[in-house]
C-alpha cells in the first residue's frame, strides 16, 4: 500500500485502529517505508510533515494512523528570564531541535550535551516521552557572505 496524503485526524471510532508509528525525525521525510502495528508494510509519499493522529488510509472496518514514538529528551527547568537565556543560548550554538515552555526546555538527548548543561549547573534530566511542540534547528552552508553567522552559515527555524 502507499499512502500519498493525509485524509483527516483521529478521533472517536468505532472502527480498528491499526498505528503506524515512526520517530519524531522522520515527520518531514518525503519518502518512508514502514510497517504498522499490525505488520503491513506501507509506503509513504506525503508533501507535508506527519503529525501524530494524522489518517492514511481509512476503509469500513480500519484506519491507518499515524503515532509519534516517544523518545529519549533531555529536560531543563529553569526558574528565570535569565536562566532561560543561558540556557537557550548554549543549546542554540548546538544545533539542536528544541521544545520550549514558560519553565522548561527540552531536547533529543545525547549523553555529552546531558553531561555539559549538568556541569553548567542547570536543572538537567533524562525523560521518555514524545517530543512535540518542537522548534527545528537546520544549518545550511549558502555562499552569500551576508547570510552566513559567524559559524559560516545559515539557520532556518521551523516550528512543529
Amino acid at each position: 500500500m502507499i499512502a500519498e496524503k493525509i485524509i483527516g485526524k483521529l478521533g472517536e471510532t468505532s472502527k480498528k485502529v491499526d498505528t503506524l508509528t515512526i520517530d519524531w525525525f522522520e515527520r518531514d521525510k518525503k519518502l518512508l517505508r514502514k510497517a504498522t502495528a499490525s505488520g503491513e508494510e506501507i509506503g509513504i509519499k506525503v508533501e507535508k510533515p506527519l503529525n501524530e493522529g494524522d489518517i492514511l488510509y481509512e476503509d469500513e472496518e480500519r484506519v491507518i494512523a499515524v503515532e509519534i514514538a516517544p523518545c529519549d529528551l533531555v529536560s531543563v527547568s529553569v526558574s528565570s528570564m535569565k536562566e532561560m537565556g543561558r540556557l537557550c543560548f548554549e543549546l542554540g550554538n548546538r544545533h539542536l531541535s528544541l521544545s520550549i515552555t514558560d519553565d522548561c526546555v527540552k531536547c533529543p538527548f545525547d549523553e555529552p550535551t546531558f553531561e555539559y548543561l549538568k556541569r553548567l549547573g542547570f536543572n538537567a534530566v533524562k525523560t521518555h516521552e514524545k517530543f512535540a511542540g518542537y522548534i527545528e534547528c537546520r544549518a545550511h552552508a549558502h555562499t552569500n557572505a551576508h547570510s552566513h553567522d559567524e559559524h559560516g552559515h545559515h539557520h532556518e527555524h521551523h516550528e512543529h
